[in-house]
């Protein structure tokens, strides 16, 4: 009789302590985590594109990337005879906010086989301004050029959709 009274116990024991864990509110350091990374959170629109002559724009392709500060965002670029891989890196600091660009460019030619080009440039920037940026340099108007145009702007989440009252 004891015995069974002692198991009994036991189950007593565990299955209150399962219904109070059950019923406590779970907080944690995550929960105060999120809003803190949703404010630093970033978003990257990148725009590249392959201009003509007179600014004709002959191919297009549109990227959003989110991000936090210090953490690189890549686009790659194929060509017939061209690849640019391109990462952008935004840093926010109180003294301005800075984008860091590292590119690298392979281009196949004819005559001279496989040339690899590789640049870094730190660019100062504000939120919401149009970064212009060519990663093959800028060329005179006759021949073709790729220019990506990039926006950084803090991550908003979208509203949620407003309800009818009919």
């Amino acid at each position: 009789m004891t015995r069974s009274f002692f198991i009994f116990s036991i189950f007593v024991i565990v299955g209150a302590g399962v219904v109070f864990a059950q019923e406590r509110p779970v907080s944690s350091d995550r929960d105060k985590m999120i809003p803190e990374l949703r404010r630093r959170t970033l978003v990257l629109d990148i725009d590249a594109r392959v201009l003509e002559s007179e600014n004709v724009v002959s191919w297009s392709q549109t990227h959003q990337k989110i991000t936090m500060p210090g953490n690189p965002v890549g686009i790659r670029l194929e060509g017939a005879n061209l690849v640019v891989a391109v990462q952008f890196t935004p840093f926010i600091r109180r003294g301005g906010n800075v984008l860091f660009s590292q590119v690298q460019i392979g281009i196949k030619d004819s005559d001279q086989g496989f040339s690899y080009h590789t640049s870094i440039q730190t660019i100062p920037f504000e939120f919401d301004e149009p970064i212009l940026f060519f990663p093959l340099g800028e060329t005179d108007s006759a021949s073709p050029s790729i220019e990506i145009i990039l926006k950084v702007n803090p991550y908003r989440e979208a509203a949620p959709p407003e309800k009818n009252n009919e």
